[in-house]
């Protein structure tokens, strides 16, 4: 494969297409270390317009293209197999005025979730996605993989803030829709069919989001409970008495113990319990009364910790964010990010260590997720040459549940084996029906979500 390298540098500037192996290096391995793979090239577009010039050469050259936000993903969608281009969007980085009359902006995809929640929250709003790796996932990657994080049970995933967006397609053509019209009947909404994706379809180079009241009392609160299904009870009274819930977060002890091990925390409680909910409460007013009052008869409480100053929630939310950290300091996990229906995640959490252990028996299992979404985060340490077997029996297991191989993180390169296990026959083919309209020569990220 020849890259039209010449072309490339004429469209974005010689300094931002990047050869030298020193240069492209830390755009070729995801951040957990276990995808990677070697690019062409690395081209590094600030706008739409150079997006456009860049993936007609490619399109033209029959060159390959593989799409990279922040490089937060965690499923390969990100890293190039072999040889292609690829394009990072981390310039094109444009966060226009916050229209308060509206509760609107348009942000470019480079734009970090960080930047854009800082601007929303300086005019009095907020953004209503809001995840761990804040500070280096963009904009672009959450529409791409239409991520959810810690504020779904209240604002939704990415695909609910999108008003409108702005995308080139495979041969350079673009797409615009960035009016922000709250009401438009007029055929196939392409915005939502951007958002998840995985840069299959189109670049997303910049979106025109929706924002969201901006509350500033809150309280925290860690609940002790006797099981998953103590705390899958507690949610549907907490989401009628509390309607300012915002988050409701699962963990369990041996999770704690590695943010502890690796983060010097000390122990939330005396002792150690089956599992643990960190609620979430955000209003214009003092919530904490309110949270208190519900929790406070709630059966299967053990223990409780409520925090309603900003330090002490911030000690709180610290024994979930830093999970993934921690994770990641013991080795290279294997990450799935998994949903099943809301009654059934307990069925998944009690059979997972014994799926885990009949393939792979001296693996370590740590697992941490959103329960009001039945969305479960498993992490499988130490599988070694394991992984593809471990992968293969916790989906099978989700499948088993009426589960999703993938709840919010995308299918990637990571999961494609697995996809008819959520999607059927003629789900798929409608897919890849959409895929060859739009991308009829296989340009874009090839490989990722489809065979």
């Amino acid at each position: 494969m020849t890259l039209p390298l010449d072309d490339l540098r004429s469209a974005v500037g010689a300094e931002h297409v990047l050869v030298d192996a020193d240069l492209t290096r830390s755009y070729e391995s995801d951040w957990t270390g276990r995808f990677s793979g070697r690019a062409g090239c690395v081209v590094r577009p600030s706008s739409t317009a150079e997006v456009s010039e860049v993936l007609r050469i490619c399109d033209a050259a029959g060159v390959p293209v593989v799409v990279q936000g922040g490089n937060t993903g965690l499923v390969g969608g990100g890293i190039p197999a072999g040889g292609e281009v690829l394009l990072s969007l981390t310039r094109l980085d444009s966060l226009g005025e916050v229209d308060v009359a509206a509760a609107q902006v348009s942000a470019g995809a480079g734009v970090t979730l960080s930047s854009l929640q800082a601007a929303a929250r300086a005019a009095g709003l907020d953004f209503g996605v809001d995840l761990a790796a804040r500070d280096s996932a963009t904009v672009g990657g959450l529409v791409a993989t239409n991520a959810g994080g810690i504020r779904v049970l209240r604002y939704g995933s990415m695909r609910a803030q999108l008003l409108g967006a702005e995308a080139v397609l495979a041969d350079g053509s673009v797409v615009s829709r960035m009016a922000g019209l709250a009401k438009d009947g007029t055929g196939y909404d392409l915005v939502s069919l951007l958002c998840g994706s995985e840069g299959t379809l189109g670049v997303v180079t910049a979106v025109r989001l929706r924002l969201v009241p901006r509350v500033t009392a809150r309280c925290v609160a860690l609940l002790a409970l006797s099981s998953t299904q103590a705390a899958v009870d507690l949610l549907p009274g907490l989401r009628d008495r509390l309607p300012s819930l915002a988050g409701a977060e699962l963990v369990f002890a041996d999770g704690i113990a590695l943010v502890r091990k690796h983060s010097g925390l000390p122990a939330p409680f005396d002792e150690e319990h089956p599992a643990y909910l960190l609620l979430e409460c955000a209003d214009r007013v003092d919530p904490t009364d309110a949270l208190v009052e519900a929790v406070s008869s709630a059966e299967g409480l053990l223990d409780a910790r409520v925090a309603s100053d900003a330090a002490g929630q911030r000690a709180l939310w610290a024994y979930r964010e830093q999970h993934t950290e921690a994770i990641n300091a013991e080795g290279v996990p294997v990450k799935l990010d998994v949903s099943v229906p809301l009654r059934s995640l307990p069925s998944l959490v009690a059979a997972l260590p014994e799926t885990v252990r009949a393939v792979a028996p001296d693996a370590r299992l740590v697992v941490f997720g959103h329960v009001h979404e039945g969305n479960l985060h498993v992490n499988v340490l130490d599988a070694g040459p394991l992984d593809e077997e471990v992968t293969d029996a916790v989906l099978r297991l989700v499948a088993s549940l009426s589960g999703s191989i993938s709840s919010e993180h995308g299918v990637g390169r990571a999961k494609v084996e697995w996809l008819g296990l959520s999607r059927s026959a003629t789900e798929i083919a409608a897919m890849r029906a959409i895929k060859d309209a739009l991308d009829p020569r296989g340009t874009l990220n090839p490989g990722v979500l489809l065979p």
